[in-house]
């Protein structure tokens, strides 16, 4: 009987587990896939060196470095691995799902700049606009020139810009407008810090003023420094459509691209699905913000951070431009376009600043929306020549490699300078499980 009593125990320990266990597949399960899902091995990965990935990304949230990430990759247009791994919300031991959903930050900049090339392709402007042609409070541009006075205070002298930035500028970071964020000059001090905190405290208009007053902090079409370009194409969108950015991107990117979850509001009903970010950042141990889960309405679209969705929906964007332009059926942009605004536009006149960003991107340029892969080697990351990339300031990071035919997306809500060191662990997990 003890024997017996001990089995029957044994035997619901072993059920409890298995339930438990089935759990996360269920919770996943939830998330519909956004491509045709085919077995790792068919499209030359291996299953065994993609099984590092959920080790590594374990580890990480073992030692609270990271709450969870959602990862995809995507092989011939075929979905190969889609998993949660670690937490929805930490603190209260949640689990992560794949229908999670996450503030994309910069990730929102090559959707704007797909609508912009959409416009371009309808005759509506030209790269070779200035921008004030579109926004006139942006027209006429001065540089402002830094100098130090007798006391050693800086001061701006104000000068005419040697030509005016163009929308071609505003694609690949070379218009001159900054985040006053990035630096603590005269200048930087003159302009919004981010895209988020442009969106959450200034309407259009006074986004629009606060520029209109701030002179360039370069040269147009000298110096690649990332700014509040991206925001100044959202607006030129909106003027050019007649819609809101939302507007334009929901109807003619998210719809027919069937990517329902992509917003700039989070909805109240979807607030369960909203993945968190630890609270104390890793590395300082400072309070950690993420742009929705604050609950306060945005003031205005920006172009440049503040979208959210979720990690199949971007799976889906990524496709259609590694298809050239199409997915499903659907076409957005013409395959020559594609090929236009994926390649890298920063000329040897211009000052290539992309591998400030992190150390692993020296070896990069960029492109009309995003960094461009110069060659195999250089970057100190995996990768190969013509891959593209870009990435949010929360966690979040994607990657297409033509080459490979592969892309990948990386959700996470882990704001902070651990970011770059996650980026580069799951490209390297990534990348190594490619076996053909």
């Amino acid at each position: 009987m003890p024997r017996t009593l001990g089995a029957l125990l044994a035997g619901a320990a072993v059920l409890a587990a298995a339930v438990v266990a089935s759990v996360p597949a269920k919770a996943d399960a939830v998330a519909k896939s956004p491509l045709p899902v085919a077995d790792p091995e068919t499209v030359g990965l291996s299953k065994e060196r993609l099984a590092r990935i959920e080790e590594a990304l374990q580890r990480e949230i073992a030692q609270d470095r990271l709450p969870g990430a959602v990862v995809a990759i995507a092989r011939r247009g075929k979905l190969a691995y889609f998993k949660a791994i670690g937490y929805r919300d930490k603190s209260k031991k949640e689990p992560l799902r794949t229908d999670a959903l996450f503030s994309l930050a910069s990730m929102t900049k090559p959707m704007v700049s797909v609508a912009i090339m959409m416009l371009y392709e309808e005759g509506r402007l030209m790269l070779s606009d200035p921008i004030g042609k579109h926004l006139p409070l942006l027209a006429d541009r001065q540089v402002g020139v830094i100098k130090k006075d007798a006391a050693g205070k800086e001061t701006i002298e104000r000068v005419p810009a040697k030509r005016q930035p163009t929308i071609q500028d505003l694609l690949r970071h070379t218009s001159g407008i900054t985040y006053g964020g990035r630096g603590t000059t005269a200048v930087h001090k003159l302009y919004p810090r981010s895209s988020s905190t442009s969106g959450m405290t200034m309407t259009r208009e006074e986004f629009l003023a606060a520029l209109g007053k701030a002179p360039l902090l370069y040269e147009p079409g000298t110096v690649w420094d990332y700014g509040l370009s991206t925001d100044v194409l959202g607006l030129i969108v909106e003027k050019v459509s007649g819609k809101t950015l939302g507007e334009f991107l929901k109807e003619r990117i998210w719809i027919p691209l069937a990517m329902s979850e992509a917003s700039f509001v989070l909805a109240p009903e979807k607030k369960a699905r909203y993945a968190l970010a630890l609270p104390k950042d890793p590395i300082n141990g400072k309070p950690q913000f993420v742009l929705h889960a604050s609950g306060k309405p945005l003031k205005f679209e920006c172009g440049g951070g503040c979208a959210l969705s979720s990690t199949a929906d971007y799976v889906r964007f990524a496709q259609m431009l590694l298809n050239g332009g199409s997915l499903d059926g659907k076409r957005l942009l013409g395959r020559r376009t594609v090929t236009l605004m994926t390649s890298d536009h920063l000329g040897p006149e211009i000052v290539n600043n992309v591998g400030r960003t992190s150390v692993a991107m020296q070896g990069y340029g960029f492109g009309l929306g995003f960094a461009v892969r110069r060659g195999d080697g250089v970057a100190g990351m995996i990768g190969s020549a013509g891959d593209y990339t870009w990435a949010g300031a929360y966690g979040t990071y994607f990657t297409i490699d033509p080459k490979e035919q592969l892309v990948l997306v990386f959700m996470a809500q882990a704001p902070g300078a651990i970011r770059q060191y996650h980026r580069e662990l799951v490209r390297a997990l990534v990348w190594q499980s490619i076996v053909d």
